[in-house]
């Protein structure tokens, strides 16, 4: 282990003042134990005994009891804190006790099924008559699958394999449902957005299919901690789910540190860079021996860093192994596997990732994680500060507080970091569009009766619909699939419309090297762009947008690309209208349409803009849901109209980055829009709106806390040091601009009439 007590030395006394925004040192905890089941098998008992653990801590046993009376659970407990166990030693003394008995295993990534099939084979090994475990994913052959339908107790998947290959092809898996004993779906805070409302309607198509073949089974979740883990699970599987909490693990002294970079300039708001920050210290922990992972905000930022991060240690730019890697979504499965090796082995030293490595997989020992910027809500700050200290040695975790809105809010409020509950989950199982695709899967997969619903949503509208388009045919009380189409191959669980771009590199031979979702190829995947890739610069030469494909060519330049939008915003339908004072808030459903206009190429390390292009794509049309505020008249009469337009323009810049604090999303989730003069009420109006089609319920849940969010806006432009606008309040402003004062005074007029008593003040 490496010194990590010499790192927090030097960082205290090489920090300048104000710096540390907090430094919390949570204590050491002592193990809590409770004790196995009398029932437990005697081969399994032994088998627990020779991998060290003698008692279950007091959560397993909780969580073993609550099971063997039949109760689906959801366990909630910090990282490696021994979850698994809280399914794996219940769906292993089920199988001994009944060898004809079957579990289906789900988790969101391959990565963690991977990880998950080594453990369960760990504990089986010793036990005769022999479990078979086997993971049934895009990478498993075809002979091996015809192995795992024929003879796997325990199939371990994940939800876009159930949907698209499993359900649809559910004769082929009779052994399976006839005998489902056990549904484990891990990561249950995952499931979340666009993705956890899917997950909703597969998990309502399992149970379905399962109901035919004349099985229930039972459900165990695990969750890291949110506000809302028994009406999470309750959304996503449609049962009543008890609650397991009482944490019982060991834990190491943890050194919790808010580090707020110095001001390089106080009038502008402008503070020395995250990655600057983030390299320093990587390197400190390095210095020291002490293994640490980085984890940052986005894809771009990932390559950015660790561009950043190999040249500050004179490694080859464009290395693709060594002590320092890169980790995030779009690399492909064996390189993935490759780093999570080389961090259990101790070979990689240090690693920038995403919230890729947020989960529960075995990456080793770490002893420091540097986040750069707050990863945008508390439930995955701690799920990402988890990743260091397994066990009960001490570890360390900086945040690196950037020069937004949210982060400042967070290094002036660090209580809301340390007293505040975790975020609840949302999910949006009412989505049409997503409600729409998984009535069409389920009738595939099975008929619907008259009547019949998707486990209590009711669905015959959307059949008659279906049927008018000739998708279904309706005889005899039966609704029968009638089209030639595989209907799950058009749904991508992970987003609401279209389908992934694949990045297909032709330095030298044609090959693909990542994916991307549609939305996002606009910014970063059109023609001129450059891609980053484990360090790698590719040039974008052509973007086929009829076939979803990209086509790159690796280049060594000095700068990055950066694009921007047109958005024009519509009201579709209101759905809800309130006044508070003369102040109206509203929620409904809106139409957007999104235009890529130009993009900006900007200098590595200086951040400056050395050139533009144009961007050549079609718009975006998008159905989503929004609030919005109207100014009242009133109010605007006592501005001139430059103030009304830099005073919501500000707030457009800043609330988004706010939203995370109100609703468990990332702060990309929500958008902004101004009208000088709404369509609707002629009124200067300000938009949040969900950044996915058909929304996710964010826009919902913020509508509920316009008075604390515009609370939160006025205290962060109070504090703000600068003198007229900067990333940590309104956003930069120009010389003869009033954006702050603007925003201030407009806020606070704004809160005058609507508010009795302040919320979250100073």
């Amino acid at each position: 282990m490496g010194n990590i007590d010499t790192v927090l030395s030097w960082l205290r006394q090489t920090s300048p003042e104000g710096c540390l925004a907090a430094w919390e040192t949570l204590p050491p905890t002592p193990a809590c134990y409770g004790t196995w089941p009398t029932t437990l098998d005697h081969r399994l008992l032994a088998t627990l005994q020779d991998r060290g653990i003698e008692h279950p801590y007091s959560h397993q046993a909780e969580a073993f009891a609550r099971v063997a009376r039949g109760e689906n659970i959801v366990v909630v407990t910090p990282t490696a804190s021994g979850k698994s166990l809280c399914y794996n030693v219940p769906v292993i003394q089920r199988l001994l006790e009944k060898p004809q008995a079957r579990a289906l295993y789900l988790f969101p990534t391959k990565a963690l099924a991977q990880d998950q099939l080594a453990e369960l084979r760990g504990l089986c090994a010793p036990i005769k008559p022999e479990i078979r475990a086997f993971t049934f994913d895009g990478d498993t052959s075809a002979a091996a699958r015809s192995a795992v339908r024929r003879s796997g107790h325990i199939v371990i998947t994940n939800p876009d394999m159930l949907h698209a290959s499993i359900l649809p092809h559910h004769t082929s898996w009779i052994k399976l449902f006839e005998s489902l004993e056990f549904v484990i779906v891990d990561e249950l805070h995952t499931y979340r957005g666009v993705f956890g409302s899917h997950v909703s309607h597969v998990l309502r198509r399992l149970q379905r299919i399962c109901e035919f073949y004349g099985s229930r089974p039972q459900f165990i979740c695990s969750s890291a901690t949110i506000a809302n883990p028994q009406e999470h699970a309750h959304q996503l599987i449609g049962q009543r789910v008890s609650l397991v909490d009482n944490d019982g693990s060991p834990r190491g002294a943890k050194h919790f540190i808010i580090y707020n970079p110095p001001l390089v300039s106080a009038d502008l708001g402008i503070r020395r860079s995250t990655f600057h920050e983030a390299i320093r210290l990587a390197e400190a922990f390095l210095r020291a021996d002490v293994q640490t992972i980085l984890f940052a905000r986005s894809r771009l930022s990932v390559e950015l860093l660790l561009t950043y991060l190999r040249r500050s240690l004179k490694l080859a730019p464009d290395e693709v192994s060594g002590p320092v890697r890169g980790y995030r979504g779009g690399y492909l499965p064996s390189q993935r596997r490759e780093i999570e090796a080389g961090l259990r082995s101790g070979d990689v030293r240090a690693v920038v990732s995403t919230n890729a490595l947020e989960l529960g997989i075995d990456i080793g020992r770490l002893q420091a994680a540097v986040l750069v910027g707050y990863p945008g809500s508390i439930t995955s700050t701690w799920q990402q500060a988890g990743r260091a200290g397994r066990g009960r040695e001490a570890s360390a975790v900086i945040l690196i507080a950037s020069s937004t809105a949210l982060d400042q809010f967070l290094a002036t409020h660090p209580g809301y970091l340390f007293s505040g509950t975790a975020e609840g989950a949302t999910i949006n199982p009412m989505n049409e569009l997503i409600l729409n695709a998984h009535v069409k899967c389920s009738a595939f997969e099975l008929p619907f009766a008259d009547g019949e619903a998707l486990q209590s949503i009711k669905v015959e509208q959307m059949l008659e619909g279906l049927a008018s388009a000739y998708i279904l045919h309706h005889a005899d009380g039966v609704w029968h699939w009638a089209s030639e189409k595989f209907p799950a191959a058009d749904v991508n669980l992970r987003s609401a419309g279209i389908d992934n771009v694949v990045i297909v590199d032709e330095t030298r031979q044609v090959s693909v090297i990542g994916e991307m979702d549609y939305p996002s190829s606009l910014t970063m995947l059109h023609e001129g762009a450059i891609y980053l890739h484990e360090g790698r610069q590719f040039h974008v030469n052509r973007y086929d947008v009829a076939e979803h494909k990209a086509y790159v060519h690796q280049v060594n330049v000095d700068y990055y690309t950066d694009a921007e939008l047109d958005v024009d915003l519509q009201v579709m339908d209101i759905s809800e209208s309130r006044s508070q004072g003369a102040t109206v808030r509203s929620l409904g459903e809106i139409a957007i349409t999104i235009r890529p206009s130009i993009y900006k190429k900007i200098r590595l390390e200086t951040h400056e803009n050395v050139g533009w292009g144009p961007i050549h794509l079609p718009a975006f049309d998008m159905h989503t849901s929004a609030t919005w505020l109207a100014l009242p008249a009133h109010i605007r009469a006592e501005f001139p109209s430059n103030d009304v337009s830099s005073a919501l323009s500000g707030l457009a810049s800043m609330l988004p980055q706010l939203a995370p604090v109100f609703a468990l999303c990332d702060p990309r989730d929500v958008r902004a829009h101004v009208e000088l003069r709404s369509r609707i009420g002629q009124a200067p109006t300000l938009y949040l709106y969900d950044a996915v089609p058909s929304g996710i319920g964010l826009a919902a849940c913020l509508h509920a806390h316009w008075d604390e969010i515009l609370v939160a806006a006025r205290d962060i432009i109070r504090r703000c040091p600068c003198s007229a606008g900067c990333p940590a309040c309104v956003g930069p402003s120009t010389f003869y601009d009033r954006r702050k004062a603007s925003a201030l005074r407009i806020t606070e007029r704004i809160l005058e009439e609507c508010l009795a008593g302040p919320i979250l003040s100073e």
